[in-house]
């Protein structure tokens, strides 16, 4: 913080941190890695698909910024563990966890198979859960605070019509419930827990489709602010939460729908 004409001033700045960025290499995450790396922080950059994290952190690393990919499958609890000890012993903490983990097999309420539920959970809600706790000893030892930032969906507290999202709408809600009481028993400890849940996000997958006029008046018909949101628009609120001028914010989720949570 910087102190100007006997004011307080708090920065965005992110100089010195670490970011653990799970699922930083996706449609979203990428722009989180990106931003967060902008910021001055270290984004260690994880998932299933290392060879795409180490790509990210490459390009990264082209651009100035300090970046690694590593590879992780995050519904291994064991590896989360081992993991994040070799992160703290390489860079010394870990500051900031963004978790951008989300799976989703879209199937009917009729048809949802216990294969599928249990498989969107597992790599979701279940993750979440043990990448908070590793995280959160480690953060707890060093004694310095810190941040954790989940990725939500509205999904997390509204259904979707004409749509097969129970795994997903389940395992994002009940993130969002767990969130809040991590963010209860971290808070003693300055580590802030708060949730980001996008609406409906314009990116490279969907671009094409959306060029159609038809095809984009529906998909943000019922949003007041007539567009859908882009991977800058996440990643802005994901860095609010990464920085000091969120330090008195937590348990909170923030909805980044273009006000589609807000109509009835």
């Amino acid at each position: 913080m910087h102190n100007i004409c006997g004011k307080t001033h708090q920065s965005m700045d992110l100089g010195g941190k670490v970011a653990f960025v799970v699922g930083g290499y996706g449609a979203i995450g990428t722009t989180i890695s990106e931003t967060l790396a902008a910021a001055g922080a270290t984004s260690v950059i994880a998932g299933r698909n290392g060879d795409q994290a180490r790509a990210l952190a490459h390009q990264l690393s082209d651009r100035g910024y300090f970046a690694e990919g590593l590879e992780l499958d995050a519904t291994n609890t064991e590896a989360i563990r081992e993991f994040s000890s070799s992160l703290v012993q390489h860079h010394g903490s870990i500051d900031i966890l963004a978790n951008c983990l989300g799976f989703n097999k879209e199937q009917r309420l009729l048809e949802v198979t216990e294969e599928a539920f249990d498989e969107v959970y597992s790599r979701t809600l279940r993750a979440g859960m043990f990448l908070s706790q590793v995280v959160a000893k480690h953060q707890i030892a060093a004694g310095r605070g810190g941040s954790q930032i989940h990725l939500l969906s509205v999904g997390s507290s509204l259904g979707f019509r004409d749509r097969g999202y129970s795994s997903f709408c389940a395992a994002k809600g009940g993130l969002a419930v767990l969130l809040k009481q991590h963010a209860t028993e971290l808070a003693p400890h300055g580590i802030t827990v708060n949730g980001v849940a996008p609406g409906r996000v314009r990116t490279q997958k969907n671009d094409r489709a959306l060029e159609n006029a038809s095809t984009f008046r529906q998909a943000t018909a019922n949003i007041p602010l007539g567009r859908l949101a882009t991977p800058t628009d996440v990643a802005g609120a994901v860095h609010f939460f990464a920085s000091e001028l969120s330090r008195f914010v937590t348990g909170q989720i923030l909805y980044v729908d273009g006000g589609l949570s807000a109509c009835r």
